[in-house]
């Protein structure tokens, strides 16, 4: 089976750079979808509690019977439940839906920043370290200014964050700045939804690698150095994006992919997305 590399977060955990997303696997399909993943050999699980499927989740990981320490599991808050008490009792609903001990990879889903709970909400989440109830912890669509206050007002660096990150969005100002404090970018909707798959560049690429587009996009987010986590609910699909790892692409194809930054997002922009 394939080995996928994994990468060394700043307190020493090792997170696999290939994942699985669950994000809108709709719940009843979710244990099926993840017992499949399991099996393709992915060993990093990502879900939310708003994608409301944990609890998939976790009837896949105890169906599938794998060492706990094979795995790599990570969930997120929601933002209704930022603030100090508040992330401490989400986190339990989660660890119960999920059926673990302990969780890999604990996220804060957004920013927030109008209603400005995310420090309080971080030291929550610095407790749940400090316990033992999490291995890392990290946060999702954090911005520069965003991670700067956690830095003044707080003691642990994040170890992740995911960003809507793709060809059409690189993020590079972000990206440098993660590098430069020890953060690890993990990229969510990494194919953009599809909708760069289409591309020249892409598609030549695909027909010089005999590879298909989507494994292009996704080679380039390991060449790059980003955690990603593709999603999908079709079995030869699912096979399709871990089969990244007996190719490799030329350095000025990692650069012409990188000519294709449009700076558009699919998702919504963090600095004003305050729902929930």
């Amino acid at each position: 089976m394939t080995t996928v590399p994994h990468l060394a977060l700043n307190n020493g955990v090792a997170i696999p750079q290939l994942g699985f997303g669950v994000f809108q696997v709709p719940a009843e399909d979710t244990a099926k979808v993840v017992r499949t993943a399991l099996e393709t050999g992915y060993r990093s699980i990502d879900t939310a509690a708003a994608y409301r499927n944990e609890a998939g989740v976790g009837e896949a990981l105890r169906a599938a019977g794998l060492p706990r320490d094979e795995l790599f599991i990570t969930t997120k808050l929601w933002n209704s439940d930022q603030g100090y008490d508040s992330t401490l009792r989400a986190f339990d609903t989660s660890m119960g839906k999920l059926g673990l001990d302990y969780l890999d990879l604990y996220l804060i889903h957004w920013p927030l920043p109008a209603r400005d709970t995310y420090v309080d909400t971080w030291r929550a989440f610095e407790k749940l370290q400090a316990d033992g109830r999490v291995r890392a912890i990290g946060v999702s669509n954090f911005q520069i200014p965003h991670l700067r206050r956690l830095f003044d007002e707080t003691d642990v660096v994040p170890a992740v964050n995911q960003i809507e990150l793709h060809p059409h969005l690189q993020q590079p100002e972000l990206r440098t700045f993660h590098a430069e404090h020890g953060i690890a970018t993990e990229a969510w909707s990494p194919l953009a939804q599809g909708a760069l798959l289409a591309e020249e560049t892409i598609t030549a690429l695909a027909s010089k690698y005999g590879k298909s587009p989507a494994q292009i996009v996704l080679r380039w987010h390991l060449q790059i150095g980003n955690v990603v986590i593709p999603k999908s609910v079709t079995t030869s699909r699912i096979a399709e994006n871990f089969e990244l790892f007996d190719f490799e692409l030329d350095a000025d194809d990692v650069l012409a992919i990188g000519e294709m930054d449009k700076g558009t997002r699919t998702g919504p922009d963090p600095d004003t997305f305050n729902v929930g």
